[in-house]
């Protein structure tokens, strides 16, 4: 195990000239920029589209922190009805082209700039470190090193090879800690005992406590998905969004729920996490296979008193689901038995990971158990896409052979067009009030909240607040800029 007792001397690498001088400001956008990528300065958009292909670790590209497409709309992809089984329509909104390959970029970056522009942070006085079990992580080693910042990532050492090699290209240093994905209190111990020793130097970036995360769900996924739904009433004579589902890692992404929820009253917010990991579900704890969510505690940020509904979904369906939806075998079958035309086979086969693979049953078993029909929308984020489990597939092979296309028809038939609505549980006041009553064991008992900390949670004004600083964070950003 890489388990790091103290730092060491960094040893420059090739990524150490696309870093900003610790010495300068850091330039990155604002919240709004980040959902309207155009409002930026034109000398700044410019060159940030050029960077997007030709320079990716330019620090430039913060400004490509978004879920637009270069050319301003919104990237995302409606599911062929052919797979899903259901009659509402399932559309995913796409991260796979957000810098690093995954949305959790802007909730670190947002997490550092607001400390940023509130003097928490100085380049040249600090190491940063974010606790993560994957993407977070990933996000945190290109930011805070794009940023000027020694940077440090701590995650469990049961994660994929990929997510390891991508903070070490991003400059980056990573503290393996024991287990998978589940063991997040492995990860705040290590965090506990890094700020112990060096207190003066060490800034923990903690994506389940930091409100920036939240809100830059709220405002730009939220937002973002309100705006989708213009179109989609256009493109597909749709009503609203019915639902967003989520997978909860950091329980950053169901932010967007909040928003959602505001234009679009009846939407319904569904959280999701592992059968294998059924924390909210039943008290439950475990391994699982799903990377980057069921952390085995329900994490400060999670509105849970908004949530309408929460469904588990097993790690192998969503890692065999992945392989079908990314495997050109699977491709070749879902475009001559379903008649998927083979220009979306080849953006699925783009954009899935497993959390998004996850994210689709949910979907279905969303749609399933709410009745929702023709004219409903059910809204998912692809987090991630599949070059960051290349080496989950090659487990995945051997354990079960190869994928063929007899295993492609059985899970699809399986795994989306049979998905069963069992274990579903309903946002009922007392399971909101059940499922936050257990944020007490990991934020009161080990991290230093109070009760009363806890129990204004409850109240929704403590949200609305967290939403409305939004505005006074872009205008700080602006100012700190010149």
């Amino acid at each position: 195990m890489n388990q790091q007792s103290k730092f060491e001397p960094r040893i420059e690498s090739k990524t150490e000239s696309k870093i900003q001088n610790p010495k300068s400001k850091i330039v990155g956008p604002t919240f709004e920029e980040m959902l309207h990528p155009r409002v930026a300065d034109a000398a700044i958009r410019a060159r940030a589209d050029k960077a997007r292909t030709e320079d990716p670790l330019d620090p430039i590209n913060l400004f490509n922190i978004t879920w637009c497409t270069p050319g301003g709309g919104i990237n995302y992809f409606v599911m062929p009805h052919a797979l899903t089984g259901v009659d509402a329509e399932i559309v995913v909104i796409v991260a796979k082209d957000f810098p690093t390959g995954s949305h959790k970029v802007g909730a670190a970056y947002s997490v550092l700039i607001e400390k940023v522009v509130e003097g928490e942070l100085d380049p040249a006085k600090h190491t940063l470190v974010f606790p993560s079990t994957g993407n977070y992580g990933i996000g945190g080693a290109w930011v805070g090193r794009r940023a000027g910042f020694d940077t440090v990532v701590i995650l469990p050492q049961g994660m994929s090879r990929e997510r390891f090699e991508k903070i070490e290209s991003y400059g980056a240093r990573y503290v393996k800690t024991v287990g998978s994905e589940s063991n997040v209190k492995e990860i705040y111990d290590e965090c506990n005992r890094l700020t112990r020793e060096q207190p003066d130097r060490i800034r923990i970036l903690n994506q389940f406590a930091e409100m920036g995360n939240y809100r830059f769900h709220y405002h730009v996924t939220g937002n973002t998905i309100v705006e989708l739904e213009q179109e989609l009433s256009t493109r597909l004579g749709t009503r609203g969004i019915a639902a967003f589902c989520s997978s909860m890692g950091s329980a950053g992404t169901i932010a967007a729920g909040d928003r959602l929820k505001q234009v679009f009253p009846d939407c319904k917010v569904i959280g999701l996490e592992p059968v294998q990991c059924p924390t909210l579900y039943n008290n439950g704890y475990g391994a699982h296979d799903i990377q980057g969510i069921g952390d085995k505690h329900v994490t400060w940020i999670h509105h849970v008193t908004n949530m309408d509904g929460l469904a588990c979904i097993d790690d192998q369906e969503s890692v065999k689901l992945c392989q079908v939806l990314t495997d050109p075998v699977g491709g070749d079958v879902v475009t001559s038995r379903y008649g998927v035309p083979v220009e979306a086979a080849r953006t699925m086969a783009g954009i899935f990971g497993i959390s998004g693979a996850c994210n689709l049953i949910g979907a279905v078993k969303t749609a399933r158990h709410f009745g929702l029909g023709k004219r409903d929308v059910v809204v998912i984020p692809a987090t991630d896409s599949i070059d960051r489990y290349h080496s989950t597939m090659r487990d995945l092979d051997e354990r079960y052979g190869r994928l063929d296309a007899c295993e492609t028809i059985v899970r699809l038939e399986g795994i989306l067009k049979n998905q069963k609505t069992d274990w579903f549980k309903d946002g009922t006041p007392e399971n909101r009030r059940q499922w936050h009553n257990l944020k007490y064991y990991t934020w009161v008992e080990q991290q230093g909240k109070t009760v009363d900390e806890l129990n204004a949670q409850l109240d929704p004004e403590w949200w609305l607040q967290h939403q409305a600083k939004v505005a006074e964070i872009d205008n700080r950003i602006l100012d700190f800029r010149v």
